[in-house]
């Protein structure tokens, strides 16, 4: 889809040089004070929901979308909140803006976060969260009568018929009157309320836990904008037939012949993975629950199957922080849900989800269809690692499916040599230095493995071989356009 891995990915540019345009009240962009602004914002219900803890240091956390509202939602809550409780403004998200960002509220030593705007819903693992997505007007009676029309034109719909109602967060103030409105119409949806409040726990919830209960797929009727949380639908969920309403067009848009296009661009990350020996563990996420035990779970998987692991934490990603580990071969992503599925096209390594690893693994990398992308459900994932990935097969070649050659991978995790061993190499190596002032090799390290194999390695002394350069002239003026000075002597 058009927005895959596009909140997630980004170089910050679309945040400076957007342009502020007021438009009519019912489009979102909306005037401070007004009565629309309250409601939109539900300011009233915000303060109320605050009084009712005990928490002493608020933080707001807004996308960059919304930061144009931030200052007068800020002085509304301080203004009418208690004597003694702060109110502190999250612009700039560590990672992706629908994920609670409890690395910032934690500098400001925050006790509760109020996030605004699109959320994926992952439980978060230290503070409470008060969730305000937004009240975006629906026409429900357009809604229900389109819905019911499209799935009656394309099958029968009857009382053995399960149909699962799902809405964009900016439309869960009025999910259940569109449920209710459907069965009006003579289609029974089950809906699951989006909880507007979420206490910390260790556990992850899946969220969508109604479509776990039969065996048969479900209809999905999705009410809602193309988004990241339309693809973890589809993807998640690619044997279910899933009909989304776009309010926008009044129109309804089949979007299961969508999924096999997805998986099957998914299918070629995972055929990326099994030929990559050096993995890099992206983390994506410092607050949603068991993103801890998950990157644990990966270590060890990686380290049976004889793969160098590196855990890495770089924020927000671009092509251009991931091409400082050129030693990686490829990167795999713990991140919530709507996060964790990239498209690596412009990045110099593949990047995949855990599930995705996982797969490659495998001994016959086979693929169902079926997709896993919250933490608890890779956890008690079972893993049939390659048994070619053995000690007793260290030479035996591997074939590729993207060269269509043989291949001998790497292995890593071999027991440690003797001290006299690693004092032995060559020079060239990457050495360490002890309090006792003896040196040694770095055992088992495929980053030492590549920056030894380098023409340039930048650690050479090199001391009398290069002629100094040549001093110059250089420019004058600020960054954003250079003057060049020709007022000195050459």
């Amino acid at each position: 889809m058009s927005s895959e891995g596009t909140s997630f990915y980004s170089q910050g540019e679309e945040a400076i040089t957007r342009k502020i345009e007021l438009q009519d009240a019912n489009t979102c962009s909306l005037l401070p004070g007004t009565t629309q602004f309250t409601e939109y914002f539900e300011l009233s219900w915000t303060i109320s929901q605050i009084k009712e803890g005990d928490s002493k240091r608020i933080a707001l956390q807004f996308p960059d979308e919304l930061l144009q509202y931030s200052v007068p939602i800020f002085q509304t809550l301080k203004r009418d909140l208690r004597p003694g409780q702060e109110v502190y403004i999250l612009a700039d998200t560590s990672y992706g803006s629908c994920c609670v960002d409890e690395v910032a509220a934690q500098h400001v030593d925050a006790d509760l976060i109020v996030h605004y705007g699109h959320a994926c819903m992952s439980h978060p693992c230290r503070l409470p969260v008060i969730y305000v997505f937004g009240r975006q007007y629906l026409d429900i009676e357009a809604c229900a009568q389109n819905l019911v029309d499209s799935i009656s034109k394309d099958q029968i719909v009857d009382k053995s018929t399960q149909v699962v109602l799902k809405v964009d967060v900016i439309y869960a103030h009025c999910a259940e009157d569109v449920r209710d409105a459907l069965a009006a119409k003579g289609v029974q949806a089950t809906y699951s309320p989006i909880p507007r409040r979420l206490e910390p726990t260790t556990q992850t919830i899946t969220s969508l836990p109604e479509l776990e209960k039969s065996e048969i797929p479900p209809i999905i009727l999705y009410v809602g904008p193309e988004s990241l949380h339309l693809t973890n639908l589809l993807i998640t969920h690619s044997f279910s037939t899933v009909y989304r309403y776009d309010a926008s067009t009044q129109g309804v848009i089949v979007e299961s012949a969508k999924t096999n296009k997805m998986l099957m661009r998914r299918y070629t990350a995972v055929q990326k993975a099994r030929d990559a020996d050096v993995i890099g563990i992206l983390v994506g996420t410092l607050g949603v629950a068991s993103y801890l035990p998950l990157i644990t779970h990966i270590r060890a998987t990686l380290k049976k199957a004889q793969k160098k692991s590196y855990t890495i934490s770089v924020g927000k990603l671009n092509p251009a922080k991931l091409a400082n580990f050129m030693e990686i071969e490829c990167f795999v992503l713990v991140a919530c849900p709507e996060n964790s599925i990239i498209d690596s096209k412009e990045f110099l390594r593949p990047i995949v989800t855990p599930y995705e690893l996982q797969i490659s693994l495998q001994a016959e990398p086979t693929w169902s269809g079926r997709y896993v992308l919250d933490f608890n459900g890779l956890l008690n994932e079972p893993i049939q690692q390659d048994e070619s990935n053995s000690d007793d097969d260290t030479d035996k070649p591997v074939f590729s499916f993207m060269t269509g050659t043989y291949r001998h991978a790497k292995k890593y995790g071999a027991a440690t040599p003797d001290i006299d061993t690693l004092t032995s190499s060559d020079s060239t190596s990457v050495v360490i230095r002890s309090q006792d002032n003896t040196v040694a090799r770095l055992a088992d390290s495929a980053a030492a493995d590549f920056l030894s194999a380098r023409s340039y390695q930048g650690l050479e002394m090199r001391l009398g071989e290069d002629a100094p350069g040549v001093l110059e002239q250089g420019r004058s003026g600020i960054a954003r356009g250079y003057q060049d000075d020709h007022s000195g002597g050459e």
